[in-house]
């Protein structure tokens, strides 16, 4: 019978080597990021922003009461809600609070941690105080109240966010206007919290 001519040990080994190579599709190395299986490391997870980060492009608009006295910009197409002398703006989590009424003299960290801070231990569900700061923005001199609380319940979902609350209260010509704005704790809305409390505007 007449033999094949057989392939040399040499030649095999090297013949295997180049197979499994090709085999490989270009996968990466095990052990790096891209890995997956029962024992490569997970890919590495995508970034992303924190729950309630507004984002860099949002825009803003004047929103001027009825009664007048005042203009301030709030984000542009929140929602929008009235209920007595507040009206609230509202997105995903994040919540902004425009309330304003007559008031005799300009509110002071003192007069805020007697009067405002009862209350607030009262209607925000697992409250826990800040502190009261003087402060100055563009309208002029008030105070700002931080603080931390349990947001109301969503009411399709029913979830309830912890969020860190701003609390600004400026005084002009017998009027005191209160900004509160909210988001969950850890958010960085340092740019656009000032952009609304920066706009104050008496007229």
């Amino acid at each position: 019978m007449r033999r094949t001519p057989g392939l040399s040990l040499a030649a095999l080994v090297l013949t295997a080597g180049v197979l499994a190579g090709c085999g490989n599709g270009g996968s990466p190395a095990p052990g790096t990021a891209g890995t997956t299986g029962g024992s490569g490391t997970k890919p590495a997870p995508a970034e992303s922003n924190p729950a309630g980060d507004i984002p860099d492009d949002q825009a803003f608009v004047a929103y001027r009461p009825a009664q007048g006295g005042f203009t301030v910009e709030v984000p542009e197409g929140w929602a929008r809600t009235t209920s007595g002398n507040a009206v609230t703006f509202t997105d995903k989590l994040n919540r902004i609070e425009i309330a304003s009424a007559d008031a005799a003299s300009a509110p002071t960290p003192a007069s805020v941690n007697s009067t405002v801070l009862p209350v607030l231990r009262g209607q925000v569900p697992k409250f826990s105080m800040g502190k009261a700061t003087a402060v100055s923005r563009q309208a002029g001199p008030g105070v700002l109240l931080t603080y931390q609380g349990d947001s109301a319940p969503d009411a399709v979902t029913g979830k309830v966010v912890h969020d860190a609350f701003e609390r600004y209260s400026f005084h002009h010509n017998g009027r005191q206007v209160d900004l509160t704005l909210s988001g969950p704790v850890g958010a960085d809305n340092v740019d656009p919290w000032r952009i609304v409390t920066d706009s104050l505007r008496w007229q």
